[in-house]
């Protein structure tokens, strides 16, 4: 992934960390910001959060007020130490980790934005298995449009499954995520893309 942001595959200025159009594009970033917002407002004490690749940070810095603690964590280090230095507010936090591979910060909600979809399906399993340490789960994937087949294995990279018209279901099988609640907060179709962005919220403690 690091290689993504050294060569700005995903678009952005030579040396500028951008980590797409999906945490940039008006379209797509404005309404998810809004009602995620509002979804943390409702708790009555703020929530500990925990933003699973969190990019460049462009959605989460719009979030941070609305946390006790808010608790971002990428795997490209150097990504990380250019946000450390970028966002500084008393209730947030970066680390570098892999979060297929490593232990997981303690939260109530997790955020996993377009993240999941990058991965294979080995790995999606591994970061399914920290899930259920968290009560709250709000999952945004690239999908494509109408009825597809889910959960098509790929390479992790930065490429996704759309081009072998699937995409990431939980709840489906190899997954077969076991939640209490499920609620698709929001779909968007994918601006200058093909497909929809796809936001639900899972309830599972």
């Amino acid at each position: 992934m690091a290689q993504i942001y050294e060569h700005n595959l995903w678009g952005g200025d030579k040396y500028e960390y951008y980590s797409g159009l999906g945490s940039h594009h008006p379209d797509l970033v404005n309404s998810y910001i809004a009602l995620v917002s509002s979804f943390l407002k409702e708790f009555e004490t703020p929530p500990v959060v925990c933003d699973l690749g969190c990019g460049d940070f462009n959605i989460g810095k719009e979030l941070v007020e609305h946390s006790q603690k808010y608790i971002a964590v990428d795997i490209v280090p150097e990504l990380i130490a250019h946000n450390k230095k970028t966002f500084k507010t008393e209730n947030l936090e970066f680390h570098s980790l892999d979060i297929a591979k490593e232990n997981l910060p303690l939260g109530d909600c997790v955020i996993l934005r377009q993240v999941l979809q990058h991965l294979s399906n080995t790995e999606i399993k591994c970061v399914i298995e920290k899930l259920y340490n968290y009560k709250y789960v709000i999952l945004t994937e690239h999908l494509p449009e109408g009825n597809f087949e889910p959960n098509k294995d790929i390479i992790s990279g930065q490429g996704i499954r759309l081009k072998k018209q699937s995409g990431v279901n939980l709840l489906a099988s190899p997954f077969n995520f076991k939640v209490k609640e499920e609620k698709q907060l929001l779909s968007i179709k994918s601006p200058g893309f093909k497909g929809v962005v796809v936001t639900t919220l899972y309830k599972v403690n």
